[in-house]
């Protein structure tokens, strides 16, 4: 049941423990994007302007300082708050992936939040939709973007496909592997066809929910170094289960993200771009 305050705080959670190899090293969300600003800062301020209460950053090992120096205890008058996302290195080769990173939130946060990656932009109307959702609905949330206006323009890649209701609730978030643009009907999918960038208005209740799953997760999984406890995976179980609802907003916002280096100055072009057809 909805507890009291959540009618007062809503929370942006940026997930922000990786640092991609591809990157040696770097911190792909302090990429350069716009007029010299870092994609997670521009992100941010897209997302502040909803109006959330509380930012959370889920940090790792190599994120959590750079992270602490660059936002320290609030931005803009709004506080901050740091979770680590530990593992060990000795036993694992990696951590146990983005479920785990939700997961970190137990005994930590007590309010709806919109959980997202840190780089990625959604856009203002993408963050403001969770939003409102949060203000007014029980039940969990998410946004669908098509198909075609995520792919690169050559080479593979994986998505999460939806399949939805005909009251647009999801009934399934599958992940497709090696789907590619000049080709898609291999995978059986079509242009139109809904999929996530890992952006979910969630409730506190999943949290501990998905905590109990990641403990059945790794004793299935313990001396599996590589094993991940992946979110959209475990978000799909869940609806299957009718342990949650989610209703899907399909999102007109254009989605821009870093992977590669190089990304940045694409990312940098299209921004651009938009801002010469606002102004």
């Amino acid at each position: 049941m909805r507890k009291e305050n959540y009618d007062k705080e809503i929370a942006i959670v940026y997930m922000v423990a990786g640092i991609s190899s591809r990157f040696e090293g770097r911190i792909k969300q302090f990429a350069k994007v716009s007029d010299n600003e870092p994609l997670i800062e521009y992100s941010l301020k897209q997302a502040l302007k909803s109006g959330f209460t509380k930012i959370v950053f889920i940090v790792g090992n190599k994120t959590e300082q750079p992270f602490k120096e660059k936002f320290g205890e609030s931005y803009n008058g709004i506080p901050i708050l740091y979770v680590l996302q530990k593992f060990n290195p000795e036993a694992r080769n990696r951590p146990w992936g983005t479920g785990d990173a939700l997961t970190c939130l137990k005994n930590v946060i007590s309010c709806p939040f919109v959980l997202c990656n840190g780089d990625d932009i959604y856009g203002e109307s993408a963050f403001k939709l969770l939003f409102e959702h949060l203000k007014n609905k029980n039940h969990e949330a998410t946004l669908g973007y098509k198909l075609i206006n995520v792919l690169p323009e050559t080479g593979k890649t994986h998505r999460g496909i939806f399949k939805i209701d005909e009251k647009n609730y999801v009934k399934s978030l599958k992940e497709t592997f090696n789907i590619e643009k000049s080709n898609l009907s291999i995978t059986n999918n079509n242009p139109e066809d809904l999929c996530s960038m890992n952006i979910f208005a969630l409730h506190p209740e999943i949290v501990e929910i998905l905590s109990k799953e990641l403990e059945k997760f790794k004793e299935k999984h313990k001396g599996d170094k590589d094993a991940e406890f992946l979110l959209p995976n475990e978000i799909s179980k869940l609806i299957e289960k009718n342990q949650i609802q989610m209703k899907i907003y399909p999102c007109n916002e254009k989605w821009l993200g870093i992977t590669n280096p190089g990304d940045e100055i694409k990312v940098r072009e299209e921004l651009e771009k938009q801002n010469k057809k606002s102004s």
